[in-house]
């Protein structure tokens, strides 16, 4: 498979869509959190100084889905339909970040939902950094795409 922005010199490009259908697009990405129990207790209790962690993050996620394009060098801008940033605990340690965006356009919206994923475990981490500086962010990841030439993805499950 040919990296698609690059051109016959191996130089980095924008890939070229115009000739695309245009055809609804949607990817889910997730990112997780880890922290002490303490710390994920004062987010799910709302009891943290700087206010609401969690609404917070998913502002934050959902901006960040809508400035992607001015982010990562190659993508493209397009006209978000729909992005939602939900966020929760899976054990005493991890908070779970789960970001869907929806598009009609000519080119994918994976990158959106990864880079909201990504920005609301940052955001997270910025809020809650005085009280816990270990804290680790991981398991980035697209779950799903549907739309497109290439068609339907989903990740294998573990």
């Amino acid at each position: 498979m040919d990296l698609t922005h690059l051109d016959e010199k191996g130089q980095a490009r924008m890939v070229d869509v115009s000739e695309k259908n245009i055809t609804k697009r949607e990817a889910l990405a997730q990112a997780i959190v880890t922290m002490l129990p303490n710390t994920l207790t004062m987010i799910t209790e709302g009891k943290h100084k700087k206010g609401d962690v969690l609404a917070t993050a998913r502002i934050a996620g959902i901006q960040a889905a809508k400035k992607t394009w001015e982010l990562i060098p190659m993508c493209h801008p397009l006209m978000i339909a729909g992005a939602k940033v939900d966020i929760k605990p899976i054990n005493d340690t991890q908070l779970l970040i789960e970001v869907r965006c929806k598009v009609a356009d000519r080119t994918g919206i994976e990158m959106e939902a990864l880079t909201a994923a990504s920005v609301a475990a940052l955001t997270i981490y910025d809020m809650c950094k005085a009280v816990d500086k270990g804290m680790s962010i991981g398991d980035i990841k697209l779950l799903k795409k549907t739309g497109g030439k290439s068609g339907d993805w989903e990740a294998k499950h573990d």
